[in-house]
């Protein structure tokens, strides 16, 4: 039964289990390339198509988790990349209303974040003179990044790492808060992957904000900074699930929204320099 939710969450926290980061998680990424593989026109679809078929891919699910897999597969640019995947907005000593306010010289240095990233990998996406093989790269950057932009733990503080030093108990075992943004919350539901997308499709539309990167990173630190989202105690609960999973949800399904409409913008008029 898919519908049987929070009444058993405490139970389903049990089978949770933590795993090395990867920003979403493989089905967290899975599951916004879904979302924005309804949302594709038909211009943008055929396009994606083409590029996908370089290497015996039909859908950006196949792709979405790609950007993670290279510090295994090419260790050179998994290092080159490796701040690509996110942004430290969060400041401790500022209060929330001066807090996640993006300043590019002071949060993407050398345009070496997360938000930049998608900037600069869209461009070569879109620029029809580049080798198809190139574009095809770049599509995979894209697809994933949009999805790490939209994990608040990616764009939040950088003294603990957006979480990752901040240890956590649940379910008898230890993991860190960035984990549990992950996947952890999203483990415990334990569904399969097509009725979480159709659950996150059932959701109400959330307002977009296409071609704005800036304002998706804004928004996920204030949800990393909001009250409650660093747990008073180290033991999660269900409790503390219940809260925030709703927050994680609308997330994906926003980062999917926003990934579809960007890719459309990117392909309807590809750029040829």
């Amino acid at each position: 039964m898919k519908r049987l939710l929070f009444p058993v969450l405490a139970g389903m926290l049990s089978s949770v289990i933590a795993t090395p980061v990867m920003a979403w998680g493989v089905q967290g990424h899975g599951l916004i390339a879904e979302v924005a593989q309804t949302r594709l026109s038909p211009q943008a679809q055929r396009q994606v198509n083409e590029l996908l078929a370089l290497e015996g891919h039909q859908q950006l699910v196949e792709i979405a988790s790609w950007a993670d897999q290279l510090r295994e597969r090419d260790p050179d640019l998994g290092r080159r990349s490796a701040r690509w995947h996110y942004i430290n907005l969060a400041e401790p000593q500022l209060p929330a209303e001066q807090n996640c306010r993006y300043q590019p010289e002071r949060h993407c240095h050398q345009r070496d974040c997360v938000v930049a990233a998608i900037e600069d990998q869209g461009k070569r996406l879109a620029d029809t003179s580049l080798p198809a093989a190139q574009r095809l790269q770049a599509l995979k950057f894209v697809v994933h990044f949009v999805g790490d932009i939209h994990q608040p733990m990616h764009a939040g503080y950088g003294h603990d790492k957006g979480g990752n030093n901040l240890q956590v108990q649940y379910a008898g075992r230890g993991s860190n808060l960035h984990a549990l943004w992950d996947s952890g919350m999203l483990r415990s539901r334990q569904w399969n992957n097509t009725d979480y997308l159709q659950h996150l499709l059932e959701l109400a539309a959330p307002t977009l904000n296409p071609d704005q990167p800036q304002q998706w990173a804004e928004n996920s630190c204030r949800i990393a900074i909001a009250e409650g989202v660093y747990p008073q105690r180290r033991q999660i609960d269900a409790a503390y699930v219940q809260q925030h999973l709703p927050h994680i949800e609308h997330q994906l399904r926003l980062a999917g929204e926003h990934l579809g409409a960007l890719l459309n913008q990117l392909l309807a008029n590809p750029a040829s320099h």
